[in-house]
């Protein structure tokens, strides 16, 4: 069904779908909420924290406009009982004639930070009289161009009364689990009449999507085995002899680890296989040994990674570890004389392995035995990136490796189509990381801290959010952290790093900290991956508030990679209650799968396919809020539809691999 027949909806408005992704009604009803407004109740703004959202009813005293400011601003002074409070609108000039004295609904995000007074930031407002349209459960949507809220709630209104939506999921199996009406459950989300009925509708969709996604892996697992076409020679003793190379003991996890991609190799079937790690667990020596085994035999081998910066850290290591071996770096920014000679070498078999970033997956780059395909810190990568490495070569066997903790319970829903490994141990020599959280009060004493440390010797990373800041100032960019540091820590040698930066410079700015040319880095999170600075001890990052348990777990980990003791810094932006909880479960937790069992269960279910969508891609679950149970249910009805005799399962398994091929390329992204 069109966008266009809606009422309202013109071709303009169309393309600003189009701008999320949106080229259907069926698209329109599946673009979740990514919050709700809460308009049944008012709080005080006294008793906010910093960065909540409320609606609050108040007494506007004075209005004032400043139109020669940089940033032309309207401020209002409120009045709540005995409290005072400002409220600002940056931008907004017109506010100022619609304002007056007397009494508003306010609804915006509070700044209540370190005893400096609230104020509210483009709060939307309204008389208080007896005709308040604030009011209600509100579904909020992601927008794009000129798409307001009003608009897209009235077109996902009408668009509900249009779509056909059937469950997949029998009859008798909906009765026997409870199951609400699949479409009352997206009119639930999208028209809810309070929390418990938008949390109850998102569970049900997340039942149907996951019994999809569970029971096309359930037909992927039992259908798709592709015989080996080729033998490896090496044997135990040679795996052996060549862990014998590491200057340290491979821990009991590694050792599996190993054994089994070695078990791979001499199986019947081609390797298909996850080794899923914490940081820090050693899977790039897996990766090493894997990489030897196809090499021994005479094969060659290529080392996917999703930076530069990674891509040379694996090329280091093979050529340390495999001196009897040529090995060789491509990139995007690879001088093209050298791009072409490395082409050549892959095609003509003089060069055994390469380590590149994406620009291994290229049409030209062709090899002329490639058996075995390394893909690092996997969850950046698409299935169909992978494929197409895969595809330059017959029947090659891949072992993909993530750092990215998911609960052992969950790596089916995640991992149908692979055998997965896990290592829970980490190297005997590794230190715990001291976790603290700094208060606004403390954080003068851990700047004077940091500073006498780096003069001992040791290096730090300074890690925030944003590589720009927001216009209402609540998170500060990367840019303006490197300059307040550099007037906070004289005397300290500061590199500034980002993603805007070329590859070029990324590297140039990473090899210069690894050869201690600075005693700190300021970055945002493009550090998260795979750097190994042994001689960097601390980790400071700012609003960790904003990032995910899983991620923060990911930053912690670019510390403590030597025998030093490492401490990790979380300061906060916003001092919520919710807040302080999950970065509690990261100070008093250094076991990722355990963070990342509390993170779920404290969030919910959620965006657990990832967040990035291309094309006509929009089944996955963005921005759903639910609990995990739901994906629990989901396998537990799968088995039981597959299990029973009773049910015609070939309508069930095309609908499974219709949902499965939607989103092939970005369920592992």
């Amino acid at each position: 069904m069109n966008l266009t027949d809606l009422k309202f909806v013109s071709e303009k408005r169309e393309k600003d779908f189009n701008k999320l992704n949106i080229y259907s009604q069926e698209d329109l009803v599946r673009h979740f909420p990514r919050d709700y407004l809460d308009l049944t109740r008012t709080d005080t703004i006294a008793s906010a924290y910093h960065n909540d959202f409320i609606l609050t009813l108040c007494e506007v005293v004075n209005v004032e406009f400043n139109r020669y400011s940089r940033r032309p601003y309207v401020k209002a002074l409120c009045r709540q009982g005995d409290y005072l409070f400002t409220a600002i609108w940056f931008n907004q000039p017109y506010v100022a004639g619609k304002l007056t004295a007397g009494e508003y609904l306010f609804y915006g995000r509070v700044q209540n930070r370190y005893g400096l007074g609230a104020s509210m930031v483009n709060p939307t407002f309204e008389r208080a009289d007896n005709n308040i349209k604030l009011k209600g459960y509100l579904p909020v949507y992601p927008l794009a161009g000129s798409l307001t809220q009003g608009a897209v709630r009235t077109a996902v209104k009408q668009a509900l009364s249009n779509v056909r939506i059937v469950s997949a999921i029998p009859d008798a199996l909906q009765k026997k689990y409870g199951l609400i009406d699949l479409k009352s459950a997206y009119a639930g989300v999208h028209l809810p009449t309070g929390a418990e009925c938008a949390a109850a509708a998102a569970e049900r969709i997340a039942v149907e999507e996951y019994f999809l996604l569970v029971s096309a892996f359930k037909i992927i697992k039992g259908d798709s085995r592709t015989a080996r076409l080729r033998t490896y020679s090496v044997t135990a003793e040679d795996v052996k002899n060549f862990a014998a190379r590491f200057p340290f003991e491979l821990t009991k996890g590694q050792k599996d680890a190993v054994n089994a991609v070695y078990a791979d190799f001499k199986s019947p079937d081609v390797m298909n296989r996850l080794i899923q790690g914490d940081v820090g667990s050693g899977k790039t020596a897996v990766a090493v040994a894997a990489v030897f085994m196809a090499l021994k035999s005479g094969r060659q081998a290529a080392m996917l990674a999703p930076t530069e910066v990674l891509a040379r850290q694996n090329a280091a290591l093979l050529k340390k570890y495999l001196p009897e071996y040529r090995v060789e770096f491509l990139s995007g920014s690879t001088p093209a004389a050298e791009k072409r000679a490395v082409k050549k070498g892959l095609a003509e078999g003089s060069i055994d392995a390469v380590c590149g970033t994406h620009a291994l997956i290229q049409g030209d780059v062709e090899f002329a035995d490639l058996s075995l395909v390394v893909c690092d810190e996997q969850h950046r990568f698409g299935v169909g990136q992978r494929a197409s490495l895969t595809a330059k070569g017959a029947a090659v066997d891949t072992l993909v490796m993530s750092a990215t903790p998911i609960p052992r319970t969950l790596t089916l829903i995640f991992y149908g189509d692979l055998d997965v490994t896990t290592i829970k141990d980490k190297p005997a020599a590794r230190r715990e990381i001291s976790t603290s959280v700094i208060p606004a009060r403390r954080y003068g004493d851990m700047l004077a801290y940091i500073s006498s440390e780096v003069k001992k010797g040791v290096q730090a990373y300074f890690v925030c959010p944003k590589i720009e800041g927001d216009d209402e100032g609540s998170v500060m960019s990367v840019t303006e952290l490197f300059e307040e540091l550099q007037k906070k820590m004289p005397g300290v040698r500061l590199g500034l790093m980002h993603g805007k930066l070329k590859d070029r410079q990324k590297n140039e700015v990473m090899e210069a900290f690894r050869n201690r040319e600075y005693d700190a880095l300021v970055s945002t999170t493009v550090i998260e991956v795979g750097v190994d600075v042994p001689n960097a001890t601390i980790m400071v990052i700012y609003n960790a508030e904003r990032f995910g348990l899983s991620q923060l777990h990911q930053l912690r980990g670019r510390v403590g990679r030597g025998d030093k003791q490492s401490y990790c810094f979380l300061l906060m932006g916003s001092d919520t209650e919710v807040a302080r909880a999950r970065l509690s479960v990261l100070k008093n937790n250094s076991d990722g799968f355990a963070i990342a069992e509390s993170d779920l269960n404290m969030r919910g279910g959620g965006d657990f396919m990832g967040t990035r969508q291309s094309g006509h891609v929009i089944g996955d679950l963005k921005n759903l809020r639910f609990p995990v149970s739901a994906i629990f249910t989901a396998k537990a009805i799968s088995d039981d539809a597959f299990s029973s005799a009773a049910f015609d399962t070939s309508e069930l398994r095309r609908a499974a691999m219709q949902k499965y091929n939607k989103l092939k390329d970005v369920i592992l992204n």
